[in-house]
């Protein structure tokens, strides 16, 4: 990976009567306009100024603006994409274009980015002299944290790929995806050895502060590490911490996990920050960051029902069914169903005005159905034509952690003792006992179960395609062949395609990537 070190200088200029010499060392001077790293890592205010950037990462175009939860959801069977940009609807056809980096390029740069910075904090910090310990063990937490989850984005979608530990080098060396697994892994055990659990009992500028990574949010996704590499005792053993902290729990209204109301509350472990009132209003599409952009998400647009936004991702029919599969205790639908879409019913409000009128005079738009999650949709815009949502983004919710804890007991032969943490992610939704109307379940009926839990409870937050690869499905044809009687998209997959291509200037620019392209492109 090529990393860029941007230099300032100012040109002299000189007449060619002049008599004096000017020397290279004259022509190469520091702009008095902008500070270099030799002059700006000197005290504990530019120690937490240099973590913040790396969290800045996370709210441009390449990452949880726009292109990650796109190359996150479209693959999933509950997701298809009618888009008429090439780039976005091939994704969930597994057609990602070689020559076309559109999307998964941005991330993959972006990604990179909040590599560096992160790096850039790692080897500066610890030799800031700062009075105040505990929080230069937290600077350093956050940016292990932070760098673990771009390495972990970039393992996971893109397998084979650099891991630069510093930001000195030029270029990096392409390493297996175990290594990557294995670096993330690192990153994670450090961030939870230096993080505080909370950040209201900490002294010091941060305290109170929300957003910031924490003990718990390192866990999390050390747990989902070990589970994605099928080592359920080592994901196990980080969960049960997690939920032994007593510090998560679930709201109240599954809604909340999804709105501008209540963010940052009991059941987010990590949630990326984004607010209308802060910055600009420029939108933070890439390259040199500037004053005027905005901390907001253009996610709400894109996902938009029609004439509210772009419908560039919708529900697959399949999603829509399943939530109808199985009643409340009171004999109603689902009531996550209604918080994850759009659809005719008698009632169904969206932006301040009724589904069924709105649509009225398109036939075709009051039969389909749309994106409701992380919609602005409550009446307080009339539509997501700006661009600018100041929706949090959560992407570690302790019911995930629920539900990846129940499946690392199935999978380590303790099946019975899955059924109370399934069943508290049910109980929100007033669903029956499942040990009631399912007891007794075998490894792999629960193995099922779990599927279906994870299918409606994380519909159109990005989980959905890495269960099924973690899973396997893809190599096993008879599970092939269910997922493309559920979502068509799955009729153009072949092997390989499960991860995007590295971006071809990667493949050409770097010399050390000797492991190659990724298979099937």
């Amino acid at each position: 990976m090529k990393t860029r070190n941007i230099l300032y200088s100012i040109a002299v200029a000189t007449s060619v009567l002049a008599t004096s010499c000017v020397s290279d060392e004259d022509l190469n001077q520091i702009s008095p306009n902008f500070e270099t790293a030799a002059s700006f890592w000197e005290n504990g205010d530019d120690a937490l100024k240099g973590v913040n950037a790396v969290y800045g990462s996370l709210l441009t175009d390449g990452t949880y603006m726009r292109s990650t939860p796109l190359l996150l959801d479209l693959k999933g069977d509950c997701t298809r994409s009618n888009s008429p940009w090439g780039a976005m609807a091939n994704v969930g056809k597994f057609n990602s274009n070689v020559a076309d980096a559109a999307i998964y390029g941005w991330a993959f740069e972006t990604y990179y980015q909040g590599v560096y910075r992160a790096n850039q904090v790692l080897e500066n910090v610890p030799g800031i002299e700062m009075e105040d310990a505990a929080l230069k063990d937290r600077i350093l937490g956050q940016a292990y944290f932070m760098r673990g989850l771009y390495f972990f984005h970039l393992v996971n979608m893109f397998k084979n790929v650099p891991l630069p530990m510093t930001s000195v080098e030029i270029y990096h060396e392409q390493k297996s995806q175990e290594e990557g697994w294995a670096q993330v892994k690192s990153d994670f055990e450090m961030a939870a050895s230096l993080l505080p659990v909370s950040y209201n009992d900490v002294s010091g500028p941060d305290q109170g502060q929300k957003g910031r990574a924490t003990k718990g949010a390192a866990l999390a996704y050390l747990g989902k590490a070990h589970l994605f590499n099928h080592e359920f005792a080592e994901a196990k053993t980080a969960f049960e911490q997690v939920i032994g902290f007593g510090v998560y729990d679930l709201v109240a209204d599954y809604r909340d996990n999804f709105t501008i109301v209540n963010e940052n509350n009991e059941e987010s472990i990590f949630e990326v920050q984004f607010n209308r009132e802060v910055g600009g209003v420029d939108l933070g599409w890439g390259g040199t960051p500037s004053s005027a952009w905005g901390k907001t998400s253009a996610r709400a647009i894109t996902y938009g029902p029609p004439t509210f936004g772009f419908t560039d991702v919708q529900p697959t029919w399949t999603l829509f069914n399943e939530f109808q599969e199985e009643l409340t205790v009171d004999g109603e639908i689902d009531p996550r169903l209604d918080a994850t879409m759009f659809y005719n019913k008698p009632g169904m409000m969206l932006y301040g005005v009724e589904f069924a009128v709105h649509y009225a005079g398109n036939e075709s738009q009051l039969n389909d159905i749309y994106c409701a999650k992380y919609q602005n949709s409550d009446g307080s815009q009339a539509n997501e034509y700006d661009w600018r949502s100041g929706i949090n983004e959560r992407i570690m919710r302790y019911a995930d952690v629920l539900l990846m804890y129940a499946e690392c007991l199935n999978e380590l032969g303790q099946t019975d003792a899955a059924y109370p943490y399934i069943q508290q992610v049910r109980d929100r939704v007033n669903l029956p006992d499942l040990a009631t109307v399912n007891p007794g379940m075998s490894q792999q009926q629960m193995r099922d179960q779990i599927a279906h839990e994870r299918y409606l409870e994380f519909a159109l937050e990005g989980h959905r395609f890495d269960d099924i690869r973690r899973w396997g499905w893809l190599e096993d044809s008879s599970k092939l062949e269910w997922l493309k009687s559920r979502d068509p998209e799955y009729n153009s997959y072949t092997p390989g395609r499960e991860y995007f291509p590295i971006p071809q200037s990667e493949m050409d620019n770097n010399p050390l990537m000797t492991i190659g392209q990724n298979a099937g492109y």
